[in-house]
Formats: structure tokens, C-alpha cells, sequence
């Protein structure tokens, strides 16, 4: 009797297409979340018992992120994905209003010459880290509703337009690490919707020219790509960000020197719990807790990959596949400008580093590519 029940209960969830959904996806994300939450005090607590008297300053706000975000994956996650499938042109425009929003004085607000947040009262939101899925979003419906858009590039223009808005205001913040991710998830949303490989270099060769002259219009970008090629040239001034991150990723050797026991973060390197929470986390569980790091990171980018890739829908393929890849590009780009691969950029380790804005927007989109493995036929 009890076997005869389960499998009336399973051919149920076959037939409404619903289903437990890829599990393990789903507890790889909250597991590297949970431990983000504990590396952020570890690289914070010192820089916030002295900037704020408040030793859990950091602490308290990304755990309250991360039990926001948390909320956020229950609640998407029980979401049929395909009801938000028109959402995508509205959730593109309202990015766009947040974005231009940050530079109305008096609303956005300015950190190290940079104005990339609106300030609501005690709340602060980077619009960037919405504007990535909200592409997402909008391109997985452009796509979705007459594939055979992707065949022409006329058809592709749409998605170019609204990328290179997002890319422009972003740029205009200025945001350069940002840009970059958009530009590359543009450029993957295209080849995932099937773009002959002619039309698609035909858009990537004008795209990486343009990078160096986005480089070169600014001299602080100058100066940081001076920076990397050799930091021993300015060793207090450019280059001082990356020589600290070498010297902690130098420390960690193969076991590192222990949870908490962190030298760099004691106000030697900048944005420890932020940019650069990857160079304490290699100081502390060295070689070997960097490559379980991104094992775990490496699971939920095949995981999302698998999902998308079993999804009977079109647009449920294109918007699990663009969120993974949006969470892949983001990943790679951190980890190289940490070890030096890269000039320094201003881009956090999604679901790991401080910031509540990104924790929040990154385990909702998470949760929306839970959203398409669980309701999917079969399960």
C-alpha cells in the first residue's frame, strides 16, 4: 500500500510538472552562502571594531542578507519560473530607472570616487548587482518568443541595445569590473541562444577593441593596468591592493594559517570582506581550502549547467543557463584579479563576500534556477 501511495504521488508531481528538483543544487548554494557568512567575520571583525566600534558590524549585515536570501530562494523556488516570463522588458527598464537613479544627488551615494549606490534611509542597494539578472531575464524572453531572432543579427540587436545601456551606465558610475561581467554574459546569452559563429565574432572582435580604449580613457585605469604588469613600480599607491593579496595568498601555503588567524586583514589589505575575501580565505585554509572552495563553486556552476541543459523549455534553458553564467563569469573574474591574472577590479565573490545587495539578488536567482530544475516534467 505504502509503495502504491508514493507512486501515485510521484505520477502527481509528473503530471502538474512539478518535482523535488536538483536538491543538491540547491544545498551547494546555501552551504557556500553559510560559509560566507562565517569568512565575512573572520576578514571583518578587526577593520569593524576600529572604523566602527562594532566588532560584528559586517557580521550582522551580511547575516541578516543571508537569512534575507534565504527567504528569497523559498520564496522563488516554489514559483513556476514560466509565470515571470514576461517580467523580463519590465524588470530591464526598472534596472535601467535604478541605474540612472544613482547619479540624481541626493539619492546616490559616493564611496572612494565612485557612484554606484542609492541610499534609502539606513538601506543601501547597488543597482549593478540587479541589473545582471534583470539582462538575464529580458534576454532569456527576447529569445524565447521567436528563436529565430537569433539567426539574424537585425535580430540580435535588441539584446545588444539593452546590454550596452546596462554596460553604458554602469561605466558611467564608474564600475569597469561590472561592466566587463555584463559584457561577457551578453556575449554568452548569444552563443547560448545559438548564434552562428560568424554573426557572434562579427559582435566579439569590435567588443574586445573596445576594451582598450575604455582602458586607456581613464587614467586610473591606466594606472592600475601599470599596476599589474608590476606593482613593485608603486608599491604604496596602485600597486599596494595586489602586493598584499600575493603576500596572503603567499602565507596560506598548502594549509593555511587557520580560521580567523588572518594577518592581512588586520588593515594591511583593503576590502578584505569584500573585493578581496578570496586573498583571506587562501591565508587562512591555504592550497587545499581554495580547491574545496571552488570544487564547491565548480558543483553549482555543473549543477546550473545540468538543469538548463534538461529543461523542456526554451526560455527556462536560456534563463537557468544565463543566471549560472552570470555566477561563472563573476566567480572567474574575482579569483583572477586576487592572484594577479588581471588588473585589479572592484567585483565581490558572489554568495561569499560582504555585501547584502549581491547576496540577496545572487540566492534569488539561484533560487530561480532551483525554480526551473523542480518544475520541469518528471521532477
Amino acid at each position: 500500500m505504502e509503495r502504491t501511495n508514493r507512486g501515485r504521488l510521484r505520477e502527481l508531481f509528473r503530471a502538474e510538472g512539478r518535482g523535488a528538483g536538483d536538491l543538491l543544487f540547491l544545498g551547494a548554494v546555501i552551504l557556500l552562502a553559510a560559509y560566507g557568512v562565517v569568512c565575512v567575520f573572520s576578514a571583518s571583525y578587526y577593520n569593524a571594531e576600529v572604523q566602527y566600534g562594532d566588532a560584528l558590524f559586517f557580521f550582522k549585515k551580511q547575516l541578516a542578507g543571508f537569512v534575507l536570501g534565504l527567504g528569497a530562494i523559498a520564496a522563488v523556488s516554489f514559483l513556476d519560473y514560466r509565470k515571470i516570463e514576461k517580467c523580463g522588458l519590465p524588470a530591464l527598464i526598472a534596472s535601467l530607472l535604478l541605474l540612472a537613479l544613482v547619479f540624481v544627488p541626493g539619492v546616490g551615494k559616493t564611496n572612494y570616487g565612485a557612484t554606484r549606490w542609492l541610499e534609502i534611509g539606513p538601506i543601501s542597494v547597488q543597482p549593478s548587482e540587479i541589473a545582471k539578472y534583470a539582462f538575464v531575464l529580458f534576454t532569456a524572453r527576447y529569445f524565447s518568443k521567436d528563436p529565430g531572432r537569433m539567426r539574424t543579427f537585425v535580430g540580435v540587436l535588441p539584446v545588444l541595445a539593452a546590454g550596452g545601456s546596462v554596460c553604458l551606465l554602469i561605466m558611467l558610475e564608474p564600475n569597469m569590473s561590472v561592466t566587463m561581467c555584463v559584457g561577457a554574459v551578453m556575449i554568452a546569452m548569444i552563443f547560448l541562444a545559438g548564434l552562428s559563429p560568424k554573426a557572434l565574432a562579427a559582435i566579439l572582435v569590435p567588443v574586445l577593441l573596445l576594451v582598450p580604449v575604455l582602458i586607456a580613457a581613464e587614467p586610473y585605469r591606466l594606472r592600475r593596468l601599470s599596476a599589474f604588469m608590476d606593482p613593485w613600480v608603486s608599491p604604496k599607491e596602485e600597486g599596494y591592493q595586489l602586493i598584499q593579496s600575493l603576500y596572503a595568498l603567499a602565507n596560506g601555503r598548502l594549509f593555511g594559517v587557520g580560521l580567523f588567524h588572518s594577518r592581512q586583514k588586520f588593515r594591511f589589505l583593503p576590502f578584505a570582506e569584500s573585493d578581496f575575501i578570496l586573498s583571506v580565505i587562501a591565508e587562512e585554509t591555504g592550497f587545499f581550502g581554495i580547491v574545496l572552495l571552488f570544487a564547491l563553486i565548480g558543483f553549482i556552476i555543473i549543477r546550473g549547467y545540468r538543469i538548463a541543459s534538461r529543461c523542456e523549455t526554451f526560455y527556462g534553458y536560456l534563463l537557468a543557463a544565463g543566471i549560472t553564467t552570470v555566477f561563472a563569469v563573476q566567480s572567474a573574474l574575482n579569483a583572477l584579479v586576487v592572484s594577479g591574472c588581471i588588473p585589479p577590479t572592484g567585483l565581490p565573490l558572489p554568495l561569499v563576500s560582504a555585501g547584502n545587495t549581491s547576496l540577496v539578488v545572487t540566492m534569488a536567482g539561484m533560487g530561480l534556477v532551483y525554480s526551473v530544475s523542480r518544475h520541469r516534467r518528471g521532477g
